[in-house]
């Protein structure tokens, strides 16, 4: 007898347009062979980085009790949450779902996705970081890139110039902030060289790629994505986060250099589903 695919949840925004967010989420995940259903929390003509203008904002915060009640009522139960870009007024609701909508060993895994490159995304208040923080407690696994740790930390950014004591150093705060493992993205220990660095509580481990000169928006979010499908796959922390980050190469490599808005993560699944199978 088959078994069922592992079911997973991802809640985070729906960028209609720009290669980020659930449109990445949904196909890579699903790629991965899991199970994946959405829990939109807000629709966005097209994401917030600079090049895009008078983008439009739905927030669905209210869906999301009806959306809870519906499946408790019809017996909904996930193996594993995956939260990415989320406001301060969703954050318990979305912890309401996580807990009523669980299945037995259920995995919680939290991109914190609310800034990049030293400044907190277009729309967040300076507070939010430490709402955010509600849902790293308790995770079973935090990926947040530098930018996003030093304000979890209530830390100013440090993007460059930095030592291996400095990323331990970041990582054992975050282990206790409640996260049972950290994830730590965008590390850099040689100027030609980018990658993770993740915790365990005990443990650290580091994985580097060749720095590609390219930056495009979205490529968090298919670290993460390619991270939880991964691990519902059955890879460890550090397989999935060591292919989590070739996949993102991969994509990098794959993706013109005229092509300003986003990754083409599509031209990247076969390379993705090959690693997988």
């Amino acid at each position: 007898m088959k078994n069922a695919p592992k079911k997973l949840l991802s809640i985070q925004d729906i960028s209609c347009f720009g290669q980020c967010s659930l449109t990445v989420a949904l196909p890579v995940i699903s790629a991965c062979g899991v199970e994946t259903a959405i829990l939109p929390s807000a629709v966005l003509s097209t994401h917030t980085a600079p090049g895009f203008k008078n983008w439009t904002f739905r927030d669905l915060t209210d869906d999301m009790g009806l959306i809870e009640k519906s499946w408790l009522e019809n017996g909904v139960k996930f193996d594993a949450f995956y939260t990415g870009y989320v406001c301060a007024s969703q954050i318990a609701p979305i912890l309401s779902i996580m807990d009523s909508c669980k299945a037995d060993g259920a995995l919680r895994i939290v991109d914190p996705a609310m800034a990049d490159n030293g400044k907190l995304y277009p729309g967040f208040a300076d507070d939010f970081p430490m709402q955010m923080k509600r849902l790293c407690v308790g995770a079973d696994y935090i990926l947040p890139n530098l930018t996003e740790a030093a304000f979890l930390l209530g830390r100013e950014p440090v993007l460059s110039g930095y030592d291996e004591r400095f990323v331990v150093d970041t990582l054992n705060a975050l282990h206790d902030i409640g996260a049972r493992n950290v994830v730590l993205t965008g590390v850099s220990l040689q100027e030609d060289k980018l990658g993770v660095a993740t915790f365990d509580g005990k443990d650290i481990w580091y994985y580097f790629n060749e720095r590609n000169p390219l930056s495009a928006h979205g490529t968090g979010d298919l670290y993460a994505s390619v991270f939880a499908g991964s691990m519902l796959r059955g890879l460890g922390m550090n397989g999935a986060a060591a292919l989590a980050a070739d996949v993102v190469c991969d994509a990098l490599n794959k993706t013109p250099t005229t092509h300003w808005y986003g990754a083409c993560f599509e031209s990247a699944i076969p390379y993705l589903v090959s690693r997988l199978n």
